[in-house]
């Protein structure tokens, strides 16, 4: 892992996407990853971008990109796949919504979103300090804004924008569902459509009584209102960089040591030892919490 850490670090283009791919592999070869890399990660920003299916999320964040660079910043985007990285579904509707961001050089990757939250965390987590390590800052995460992606994306971030259109009916309803709780700033995207000011002032009143959250309209057909996110989401990224938070990293290894357990928990759930528990309990031998018990000193002895 050595030489594959040294070639991110020279920004290899070839050795990121070989880093990325160990980081969304299996635990062992991320983890001889990261002891490489973690020492120099921390730092960048991280802004997440989620939003509803069709909110214009792709077009919004090329815009991003090409404005982040034209002030200096050096952005990459990880683009969270919802299909499955086998069939490269969304990778392809990324790169033809992303043209700007690719011809200025931004480097893009999509990582899919199979498996549990923690698993996605972890892979976003890790390929994001991969992308750091190669010197990009900051990094931009795109979610599908649904379950349990968006609430990883919401641990990881520095700050998040959620993103609105006129033409996503179930917009609102969102806000309802939960979404008004993770956003630093609410956009509302495609402007120049019909309905925008309503739906302007609707976020406006669902997002009011939270202190210091933003509401801004942008168009990336237009290019309006980009600039001006584009700076707001990287004074509040620099502001809040929380790579190298304690409280952030405490709770990482929580849910590390949490996955880790489940996981030995369901090895020892199919082990013959437990079915014996498990037969025990059924013929009224043994009570489940006895039971349970037992199965707790196969884990933790």
């Amino acid at each position: 892992m050595k030489d594959l850490a040294a070639g991110v670090r020279r920004g290899r283009r070839g050795d990121i996407a070989r880093a990325i791919s160990v980081m969304e592999g299996g635990p062992r070869g991320a983890r001889a990853l990261l002891r490489e890399i973690f020492a120099e990660t921390g730092l960048a920003g991280i802004v997440g971008i989620t939003g509803p299916a069709g909110a214009g999320k792709s077009s919004l964040i090329d815009g991003l990109s090409v404005s982040m660079k034209e002030s200096g910043a050096n952005p990459a985007v990880l683009a969270v796949d919802p299909s499955s990285h086998v069939t490269g579904g969304a990778v392809l509707g990324d790169r033809t919504r992303m043209s700007g961001s690719t011809d200025s050089g931004t480097y893009i990757r999509s990582i899919a979103s199979r498996g549990s939250a923690g698993a996605l965390a972890r892979s976003v987590r890790n390929s994001a300090r991969v992308l750091e390590c190669a010197g990009f800052d900051p990094i931009i995460i795109e979610s599908v804004g649904a379950g349990q992606t968006e609430v990883a994306i919401s641990e990881i971030a520095d700050a998040v924008a959620v993103v609105f259109t006129p033409h996503t009916g179930d917009s609102i309803q969102a806000l309802k569902a939960g979404l008004t709780e993770i956003g630093d700033v609410y956009v509302v995207n495609k402007s120049d459509l019909p309905g925008a000011s309503r739906l302007y002032d609707s976020v406006r009143e669902y997002v009011g009584g939270r202190g210091g959250a933003a509401v801004v309209r942008t168009s990336a057909k237009r290019g309006t209102g980009i600039s001006e996110l584009a700076a707001l989401l990287l004074e509040i990224s620099s502001r809040k960089r929380g790579g190298r938070d304690p409280d952030r990293l405490a709770s990482e290894v929580r849910d590390i040591v949490l996955s880790n357990l489940s996981e030995r928990v369901d090895g020892i759930m199919a082990s013959e030892k437990c079915a014996r528990h498990l037969e025990g309990v059924r013929s009224r031998k043994i009570d489940p919490m006895t039971a349970a018990e037992r199965v707790m000193r196969a884990v933790t002895g």
